[in-house]
């Protein structure tokens, strides 16, 4: 899944989870800031696991910073909505 296919998968899960708001505008908002509330918790939690268990970065560099990359162009799309 792309980057921009998991942002706007994120976001119209939270965006449906949302619909009791009456206002369009603070409905969009708020799916977006829970989007990216979601993908921060993502990419903290991933560098903590890596940056702790790793010890060899050289083998693992390209998996860890592949995620994070994904993961930041997933916050980017997000922030696009």
């Amino acid at each position: 899944m792309t980057p921009k296919e998991k942002a706007q998968e994120l976001f119209i899960k939270y965006r449906n989870e949302l619909d009791f708001a009456l206002d369009y505008d603070i409905y969009i908002i708020y799916a977006k800031r829970c989007a990216l509330i979601t993908v921060d918790e993502l990419i903290e939690s991933f560098n903590s696991i890596y940056d702790a268990s790793i010890r060899n970065i050289e083998k693992y560099s390209g998996a860890k910073y592949g995620m994070k990359d994904y993961w930041d162009e997933v916050k980017q799309e997000i922030e696009k909505l």
